[in-house]
């Protein structure tokens, strides 16, 4: 059973701050440090000081970037720059957005869920993570004793009995506002009702939850709570639960953009020659010369809709080619990929990944060797630089995908999705003592 409840978060004092959209940042592994730097200058009592504190070259034990965001936030709740809610919560936020010219608002709640580790059968994960992250967020929870930022949460509603409730909850009541770098607007309202509350864990309690970013966090307050029994804390200890935002599957505002590929360590090939190694794996066809040919190139493969149809580009004759993966591709697929389901073998970002460069090309790309954008004017932008032998137009994984691959127990390979947009840090915060 997921276990969701109200608490009394942690707010800035825009008596204090003024605008909320001058101290509020994405989520920390989304800031590069030309946009750290601009958060660090557009307000001393950015949220950035702590989730992403700069590093310094004189740092040491006693004192570092975790070390410094502790004592910023020590100092920020003693001058009252953060101040607790009165009385515990549940949060609803929504999020105003636009995306190739349409306008959509995704809306959800914020609430602490008990943490429960993966494979317990209530909270269900569909990417990889490494060790790195994780014990860079283990440090931040350890010094600061706090959720500060939170987790991506899923979940189905067909019937949008969550988002009914939640709405009559909030009508006619004033919003928290704050406006993001993408001129994303991000309106927020707690929810004190004790009825209201109680209603709402239990519309959740049956549900699965799936996340669908923040993987790192998750599995990082699944650690801290594991260190914090340890150390004698009860079962309704703070520690014991996590901040996490609550999407509805089916909810209208739920965006899932694409994640494109440029690679540098892949064959530098012609269209003549990828078209050759693919083989009668893939039905090839030509998708013409040239960078801007790529628009062309993504119409097509958005239009059909087919996870198995990539669109390649080969710098050595600036060529693209559509590959469509054919029912050998697949039977091979099936034998290269045995340990994993049919569901997973149908993603794009699998096909790409483990069966055109893992077993077709002989490597699989890292992260280091590999660029990933979102919109095909990136990708376009980026060809002529010639730094990429090939750049890879991919269908991102579906909500449905997520679903399913979740319940199998499987994880799809890293930037299968990406939901837009990011949540906020800095709306509220989840005190962890």
């Amino acid at each position: 059973m997921a276990e969701v409840h109200p608490f009394r978060g942690l707010r800035y004092n825009t008596a204090k701050v003024g605008e909320l959209s001058n101290v509020i940042a994405p989520p920390y592994d989304v800031i590069s440090p030309e946009f750290q730097d601009a958060l660090y200058a557009k307000h001393p009592n950015n949220i950035i000081r702590l989730i992403l504190n700069k590093i310094l070259p004189d740092d040491s034990e006693a004192n570092n970037r975790y070390i410094r965001a502790a004592e910023f936030f020590r100092k920020w709740k003693q001058d009252g720059v953060l101040v607790p809610e009165a009385t515990p919560a549940i949060y609803v936020y929504h999020q105003e957005f636009e995306v190739n010219g349409k306008k959509y608002v995704r809306k959800g709640f914020m609430a602490r869920l008990r943490v429960s580790p993966f494979g317990e059968g209530v909270v269900f994960p569909h990417e990889q993570t490494i060790a790195g992250p994780k014990a860079d967020r283990l440090m931040l929870f350890s010094v600061t004793k706090a959720n500060l930022s939170q987790v991506f949460g899923l979940f189905p509603d067909a019937q949008n009995e969550v988002n009914q409730l939640l709405d009559a909850a909030i009508a006619g009541a004033p919003s928290v506002e704050a406006t993001d770098h993408l001129d994303v607007v991000h309106r927020m309202w707690p929810v004190t009702d004790e009825k209201t509350c109680t209603q709402l864990a239990g519309l959740m309690g049956p549900k699965p939850i799936f996340i669908a970013d923040g993987h790192h966090r998750y599995e990082t307050a699944c650690n801290y709570a594991a260190q914090q029994r340890d150390a004698g804390r009860d079962a309704n200890h703070p520690s014991q639960f996590v901040m996490m935002m609550f999407i509805a599957m089916d909810d209208d505002g739920l965006i899932v953009l694409p994640t494109h590929r440029l690679f540098r360590q892949v064959p530098d090939l012609t269209a003549e020659e990828l078209t050759e190694k693919l083989g009668n794996y893939f039905e090839c066809r030509d998708g013409g010369t040239g960078a801007e040919m790529a628009r062309e190139v993504w119409e097509e493969i958005e239009v059909t809709e087919d996870q198995g149809l990539i669109g390649l580009y080969t710098r050595k004759d600036r060529h693209w080619t559509l590959a469509q993966l054919t029912d050998a591709g697949r039977a091979k697929f099936a034998e290269v990929a045995p340990e994993h389901g049919e569901e997973w073998r149908e993603l794009g970002v699998a096909i790409l990944h483990r069966f055109i460069c893992g077993e077709i090309f002989g490597r699989e790309p890292s992260k280091e060797s590999t660029k990933y954008v979102h919109l095909v004017d990136e990708v376009v932008a980026e060809i002529p630089s010639d730094e990429f032998p090939m750049a890879a137009l991919v269908m991102p994984a579906t909500v449905h995908d997520i679903h399913d691959i979740s319940l199998a127990g499987e994880r799809m390979p890293a930037k299968s999705t990406y939901f837009y947009p990011k949540l906020l840090t800095g709306l509220v915060i989840n005190p962890l003592e």
